[in-house]
């Protein structure tokens, strides 16, 4: 008598889960037209569960200080960079800069056959050296210098000159940490030698440690503020050399070490969030790089099941409105007077930018503003001028659920945002403002507000 037929179980998926995945990625091709595979889904939360052991690995590591060496293989190039193609996202390829030579030159050997396999890919892909060079002695024990660092990208620069493809591949760097005495001297040093090596000056900006925030410091206006005074001054080194060089700000997030689980995932940290996105642009900072999209830690747009958090819902609403255009806003009423020695700091911060001319809902000319109110109270703001008497549409996130400014969800408008399945959006719908109306923004909250019909000559064209 047969034995009955069974389904596989997770062990057959476990042996066979690399080969599938490796499948799957094959079909994952934009020439292919970016087909995706579907699972069985006892797989996908095999594949949930190496994800949530990784991150337990990563933290570990991060928290006693010792990494483990990681093989780069052709096949893990051919997934990462098909999913970015088929994401519609552009692939900076981070490179190590911690193998050096005993002079403490850096030993690039390796890096010309990857060079050479992804141009035989056709592989349209930037590059980057290094990571927070300025603590290289605290992972490595031995610290490199602005200068050193320098020649390190001089030399990556002339081994992309030696493979066709990438003769005028885009290289940024040097990717410092928060820019304080000892960053701020790698960079002079690096910049007087290398300003014109990169075709923009990176660095990273996170607010808080990880380990000892707490939710009322996402409120903080002070804490808000570090990042207007650390743009200035990676500004002034950068333009001391290389004036008007575009200068990225190449890692962002709500706090280090990781973030904090259940402050940096959730509705808090938008605050912080938006003010990057809006103080950015304000001060002329060309691309801000979210870390990260999924990651271990606790900083990420979306959780370990793939769904998206508060930090998600708001870049996706910024996306769709915000154009690169900003505008200057004028607010009468918002400044107390100043007193000697008294910094005044805002607690409701309003941007403006020409809305995104990329948005199918809105005419050129339209204007966006975005709106953080970190009062305890609602406050209503009257708009005037060319502003007045037009029609509004409001997009307003506030959180959803008991938990409140630490909730994991969020609403728009009132409406809870929820995927409809596992690839279906929930229509963003706005609501409607009639002319002349005065908006009222909730205590704690954050909104966009569309005018529509303004016709503003700055926004008209690109």
């Amino acid at each position: 008598m047969k034995s009955p037929t069974k389904r596989p179980g997770p062990d057959y998926y476990l042996k066979n889960y690399e080969d599938d995945i490796v499948r799957s990625d094959i079909a994952l091709d934009k020439q292919k037209g970016c087909k995706i595979a579907h699972h069985p889904d006892v797989m996908l939360e095999l594949q949930r569960e190496k994800a949530a052991q990784m991150q337990q690995v990563l933290m570990k590591e991060q928290y006693s200080n010792t990494y483990s060496n990681i093989t780069i293989t052709a096949r893990s190039l051919d997934k990462l960079y098909n999913f970015a193609d088929c994401s519609g996202l552009h692939l900076i390829f981070g490179l190590s800069a911690l193998h050096r030579n005993p002079d403490n030159s850096w030993n690039g050997s390796s890096i010309l056959s990857l060079l050479k396999y992804s141009a035989s890919k056709k592989y349209n892909i930037s590059w980057e050296l290094g990571n927070e060079p300025n603590s290289y002695r605290m992972l490595m024990g031995r610290a490199v210098n602005g200068s050193q660092l320098a020649k390190d990208y001089a030399q990556l620069r002339m081994l992309l000159q030696t493979v066709r493809a990438y003769t005028k591949a885009s290289l940024y760097g040097p990717n410092i940490g928060r820019p304080r005495k000892n960053a701020l001297g790698l960079l002079d040093g690096f910049m007087k030698m290398a300003g014109h090596v990169v075709d923009a000056v990176t660095w990273q900006h996170y607010y808080i440690d990880g380990c000892v925030a707490k939710v009322t410091d996402f409120t903080k206006t002070r804490l808000l503020d570090t990042l207007s005074d650390q743009i200035s001054k990676v500004q002034n080194v950068v333009n001391s050399y290389v004036p008007g060089k575009k200068v990225w700000l190449g890692g962002v997030g709500p706090a280090w070490a990781g973030g904090t689980n259940n402050l940096s995932d959730t509705y808090a940290a938008g605050f912080l969030w938006l003010n990057t996105l809006g103080m950015s642009a304000n001060q002329g900072i060309d691309v801000v790089i979210r870390h990260s999209f999924f990651d271990h830690g606790y900083n990420h747009l979306v959780d370990q099941n793939f769904n998206p958090l508060p930090d998600y819902w708001l870049s996706l609403l910024y996306k769709r409105l915000v154009g690169p255009k900003v505008l200057t806003v004028h607010v009468a009423g918002l400044q107390r007077k100043s007193r000697p020695g008294r910094i005044i700091r805002d607690k409701l911060r309003i941007y403006a930018h020409c809305t995104n001319y990329n948005s199918h809902h809105y005419d050129r000319g339209s204007v966006t503003l975005y709106i953080i109110n970190l009062h305890r109270s609602r406050k209503k703001i009257k708009l005037v001028g060319t502003l007045r008497n037009k029609v509004v549409q409001q997009y307003l996130l506030q959180p959803y659920g008991k938990e409140g400014l630490q909730a994991k969800s969020v609403q728009l408008n009132g409406q809870p945002l929820v995927m409809l399945n596992n690839e279906t959006f929930p229509a963003l719908m706005p609501r409607t403002i009639r002319p002349g109306r005065t908006l009222i923004m909730p205590p704690l909250s954050i909104g966009f507000y569309v005018v529509k019909n303004v016709y503003a000559v700055a926004c008209r064209y690109r």
